[in-house]
């Protein structure tokens, strides 16, 4: 039995973070019902590669999902869904701040209905201040949260090339309804959960990014940076691998395995805080070292005495290491519309056992019928509200 089995929960959302965080929660076992508009749906749906109206990148943050068709423009699909919140554990959205509750779907209507409902409301900004209505995408937030400052430095901002702000969110999205459903366990209650990107993104990067803005009082003494000693490119004969010797005791390991153990002697290195004020000039002989050596070597040299290091794999050289197989990450499974697809299977075990995957990622609006009859809609009923144009 997966840990989230009996609990169901609507989706309304566009792009990555409620998506995500929805997909996660049906990987262990929730019921998901992902609310689309009816024309063409979540436009995450056409972007990069894809066949008909479903791309790898939404295949990969919707998948054990079922999708139903419903324009919420109309009072009678806002009553559907009014209806349907009465009888689910969870509401997911992340629309910009103002906008549920002008379809008349916010949490306090639909709390009325369901006092037990647990409505996550993700925003960019939150819900007040100059910004909360402004739209906001990964870059925007990687912008605002010192993320693309702490990449690059504070004169030369540089963006991590992933949509890592809009998965963080998704992920703090997820525990937070799993905290909500355990407090509800306790009280009966559910309540409203609101979460902000910048809050997200500010709160993941602020222990290594911000060190030297933490510590307000006169005494308090600036150190270095944990991530300018451990992310650098040595470059090899051949190309070039990563190094993480992150403590002196490391250093020392690394040095003595290169020839370079006379460094440790130098009165410019001869504690952390010295190597680290003086990082620039011992970054340069020790790359000046590496240069003697292939990639191949100098590996295998540091994991003689346990440095960490590594090879930068390319995304081919990731799906095929070893390690992949022995955690069994990695499943490729057949989709009715997508043919074989690779996927990750969801990274926790329980009691050992790794989740499989669930139903697979759907087509647009392809469980509108069997849901709402699930939910108590009769045919006559579900036939008049496409009539309308209320389904698609």
């Amino acid at each position: 039995m997966k840990p989230l089995e009996g609990i169901t929960i609507l989706e309304f959302s566009t792009m990555i973070t409620a998506a995500l965080a929805s997909m996660m929660l049906a990987e262990q076992g929730a019921r998901v019902i992902k609310v689309e508009p009816s024309d063409s749906g979540d436009p995450m749906r056409y972007i990069g590669a894809r066949k008909g109206d479903i791309s790898s990148l939404f295949a990969g943050c919707n998948r054990g999902k079922e999708s139903i068709k419903i324009d919420l423009k109309t009072e009678a699909g806002q009553a559907v869904i009014r209806d349907m919140a009465s009888q689910v554990d969870v509401m997911i959205h992340n629309f910009r701040p103002g906008t549920m509750e002008s379809l008349n779907l916010g949490c306090d209507a639909l709390r009325t209905i369901n006092p037990r409902l647990i409505y996550m409301a993700i925003s960019g900004f939150g819900t007040e201040g100059p910004l909360r209505r402004a739209p906001a995408y990964d870059p925007i937030i990687q912008a605002h949260s010192g993320m693309a400052a702490t990449q690059g430095g504070d004169d030369s901002p540089a963006f991590i090339r992933s949509l890592l702000c809009d998965k963080i969110t998704a992920y703090t999205a997820c525990q937070a309804v799993t905290s909500a459903l355990f407090a509800r366990e306790r009280s009966g209650e559910g309540q409203l959960i609101d979460l902000s990107m910048l809050d997200s993104g500010l709160f993941f990067m602020f222990p290594d990014g911000f060190q030297n803005h933490a510590l307000l009082d006169e005494d308090a003494i600036p150190g270095g940076m944990l991530i300018d000693i451990l992310y650098d490119l040595t470059l090899t004969k051949d190309g070039g691998i990563t190094v993480a010797a992150a403590n002196q005791e490391m250093q020392g390991r690394m040095l003595k395995a290169i020839g370079l153990l006379h460094l440790l002697g130098d009165e410019r290195f001869s504690t952390m805080q010295k190597l680290v004020e003086n990082l620039h000039i011992f970054r340069g002989l020790v790359a000046e070292k590496c240069l003697e050596y292939t990639s191949d070597e100098l590996l295998a040299l540091l994991r003689e005495v346990e440095v960490p290091c590594a090879k930068c794999l390319s995304r081919d050289e990731v799906l095929a290491q070893e390690q992949l197989s022995a955690n069994d990450s990695i499943a490729e499974v057949d989709h009715p519309h997508l043919g074989t697809l690779r996927l990750v299977k969801a990274p926790p075990r329980f009691g050992g056992e790794r989740l499989e995957p669930s139903r697979p990622v759907p087509a647009h609006g392809e469980h509108t019928d069997a849901v709402l009859a699930d939910f108590g809609l009769d045919s006559q009923r579900i036939n008049t509200l496409r009539s309308e144009g209320v389904l698609g």
